[in-house]
């Protein structure tokens, strides 16, 4: 499992022809990718990290205080793009990515373990949809975090 993570000062997802839209203040935008090798470790783990890292300012502007310490929101938004290949051409490949029938219920059970790790319902975007994300990056402040990374 692949994330971008984003410290926003606000954060807003827009389906247009669903007539859709999740919005949050402070918090993170989290993108999320998957691949078929994800599994239930890979989604906890990847859900307590976000949910506990430290990458909001504490009283003395130092990067120490998650967004759980700050009452922040979060937003998450699937996104197969992060496992885009550009090795080869001028088209990236994504066949890295979990098709729909693998990814969907593996997004769905993300978001459910992050609003367990943070006690509060999640923003999300809509599977599969054309979406318009929108933020207010703040700082700017971004991270990529991938559980086939871990040690």
């Amino acid at each position: 499992m692949r994330t971008v993570i984003q410290r926003v000062a606000e954060a807003r997802v827009d389906v247009p022809v669903e007539g859709y839209r999740s919005e949050i203040g402070k918090g993170l935008l989290v993108l999320a990718a998957f691949i078929d090798e994800d599994t239930q470790e890979d989604l906890e783990w990847t859900a307590r990290k976000i949910s506990a890292m430290r990458i909001f300012d504490d009283q003395d502007g130092v990067m120490n205080l998650s967004v759980k310490d700050v009452d922040g929101e979060v937003l998450a938004v699937s996104q197969f793009t992060l496992y885009a290949s550009t090795v080869k051409g001028n088209r990236p490949s994504y066949i890295k990515a979990a098709k729909p029938e693998v990814a969907i219920p593996l997004y769905e059970r993300f978001l459910t373990l992050l609003e367990q790790n943070l006690g509060k319902p999640v923003g999300r975007g809509i599977f599969g949809a054309d979406m318009k994300v929108s933020l207010l990056n703040d700082g700017p402040v971004t991270i990529i975090v991938d559980s086939k990374l871990k040690f």
